[in-house]
């Protein structure tokens, strides 16, 4: 597995992260045992960072990744980065809160869910306009203070956000959506964050399934699953993502690799970008994704890549108050 230096938080962790979104109740189903089993394989594999939030179930994927990771991390706990995020509570009337008083309350639970001491990073999950960043900042770096943090990172915030809350603490980190359909991120806080040398683990980097060529016209998702109600995965957005993802699969045959493998190779492969955060329900998913850091491309390759993807619509996500 290759390791990197998570910009200015100095914190050494692989390059790609394990993430547990899709264990948190917004995709669907899922089998509990497999999920174990895909984090536990990560791990064997090299896997030493892993990136969960308070709002996925409120409690189930920490506490998943709690149950999986439990033995080493009681044995050696400065083995393994864990990444949590709060400062968000959906389905409320105020759905973004970074606030002192709830970020406070996210730490103490998310500390109790994944029965550790201290969380490696803490991020705000999304920027909070209702609360100074002066708030936020400094209420973290009381966390900090008192040793139930140890790093501070934002995610999904602009360069004018970052600006702000660096001004009062540094931001030692950024989790923003980047894949090959959601580029919005490159002239604005990537830019920034490369600049002032924050570190950098990318989300939602196989475009929620858009990029594992495993989706059709004919796909559907249950209704637990929030695709189901994005105009990304339905209609005259879906077929033509799905031309330009066929194109990408026929290239990253060209290179033995996957189009997922070839997604996750090029977010690593961009100026800045440290980590890809990867999820999985399955440990031979995870096995595929983690081969994509060893696939290489070259100027030319990413040129093709460019060319291929041009046609492409641009991919929004979920937020606090619903989709993009």
């Amino acid at each position: 597995m290759q390791m990197t230096r998570l910009g200015r938080s100095g914190l050494d962790v692989s390059r790609i992260a394990f993430g547990t979104w899709q264990v948190g109740g917004d995709w669907g189903d899922f089998d509990s045992e497999s999920a174990i089993a895909a984090i536990r394989r990560a791990h064997d594999l090299g896997v030493n960072f892993f990136d969960t939030a308070q709002a996925y179930g409120f409690g189930t994927a920490e506490q998943l990744l709690s149950r999986a990771l439990g033995s080493e991390l009681k044995r050696d706990r400065d083995s393994i980065v864990i990444a949590t995020k709060g400062g968000i509570n959906p389905g409320t009337d105020r759905p973004r809160d970074a606030s002192r008083s709830w970020l406070r309350h996210g730490v103490e639970e998310s500390l109790r869910h994944l029965d550790v001491d201290y969380i490696d990073l803490y991020q705000v999950h999304w920027p909070d306009s209702a609360t100074p960043a002066e708030e936020t900042a400094n209420a973290l770096q009381e966390l900090v203070d008192e040793g139930k943090i140890r790093h501070v990172g934002v995610s999904n915030y602009t360069a004018a956000q970052l600006a702000e809350f660096d001004a009062v603490r540094p931001v030692e980190t950024l989790q923003p959506p980047y894949h090959l359909l959601r580029r919005s991120v490159e002239q604005d806080s990537l830019a920034y964050a490369r600049e002032h040398d924050i570190g950098v683990l990318a989300y939602s980097v196989l475009g929620s399934g858009l990029l594992t060529g495993t989706l059709s016209r004919q796909s559907t998702f249950a209704p637990g699953d929030w695709r189901s109600h994005a105009s990304a995965f339905r209609g005259e957005s879906l077929r033509r993502n799905l031309e330009v993802v066929d194109e990408l699969a026929s290239f990253a045959a060209s290179k033995n690799a996957s189009v997922s493998q070839l997604a996750i190779a090029w977010t690593l492969a961009q100026p800045g970008v440290h980590v890809a955060i990867v999820g999985a329900r399955r440990p031979g998913t995870i096995e595929a994704s983690i081969a994509g850091v060893d696939v290489r491309l070259s100027d030319a390759d990413l040129a093709e890549i460019e060319r291929i993807t041009a046609p492409g619509v641009p991919v929004g996500g979920a937020t606090p108050e619903g989709i993009e």
